[in-house]
């Protein structure tokens, strides 16, 4: 069934939100569950969507464009019009595998910036729909990455927290205007 969120995959010349950067103190606020689901969160996540798309993502959090509601949206085929996007309400991670790999990320806080960050490679995460729906989604590859960087998002964690290399994370921060005070490091997943 499709998701009753669905926007078209296009790219607007004025996003619905704007998306904050590291440095921004909103960023690093745990966000709240979604006690009700209803049209007003139908609609953020639309505005997510349309604001992802606008910016070449494929996952967006609410406290990203300063909303701290435990809400993501994801799209690892935004360029396939068929492709349906997840709307993942109050995600959490049921379990994870033991192995992890290393992987290049990036994200729309970070504009331009790109390094490599180990994660759990399979995921088991419940979540609700947007119609309120319960899910249960065991997944592996960039479906299961992404939905890890966007639950951090919602833990008040940003992906260059989980670099290990820590003269190439602020090499690549500085070359893009960021400063890498703004890093809180942990280890890795």
């Amino acid at each position: 069934m499709p998701t009753s969120v669905a926007v078209p995959k296009t790219k607007l010349k004025r996003p619905p939100l704007n998306i904050h950067t590291l440095g921004d103190r909103v960023l690093r606020q745990p966000a709240k569950r979604v006690s009700k689901i209803d049209n007003s969160i139908r609609d953020l996540a639309r505005q997510m969507l349309q604001t992802m798309y606008s910016s070449d993502g494929i996952g967006l959090a609410a406290p990203q464009v300063g909303i701290h509601k435990r809400l993501i949206v994801v799209d690892c085929k935004p360029d396939d019009p068929k492709a349906e996007p997840l709307v993942l309400i109050n995600p959490q991670i049921l379990e994870h595998s033991d192995d992890a790999v290393l992987g290049e990320e990036g994200c729309l806080s970070i504009p331009e910036v790109f390094l490599n960050v180990k994660r759990p490679t399979r995921i088991t995460v419940t979540y609700k729909d947007e119609r309120g729906r319960p899910h249960r989604l065991k997944t592996d590859g960039l479906l299961a990455r992404v939905i890890q960087h966007e639950i951090d998002h919602l833990n008040g964690i940003v992906f260059v927290d989980r670099v290990e290399n820590d003269i190439q994370r602020t090499q690549e921060l500085q070359s893009h205007g960021f400063n890498a005070r703004d890093v809180v490091p942990l280890t890795a997943a």
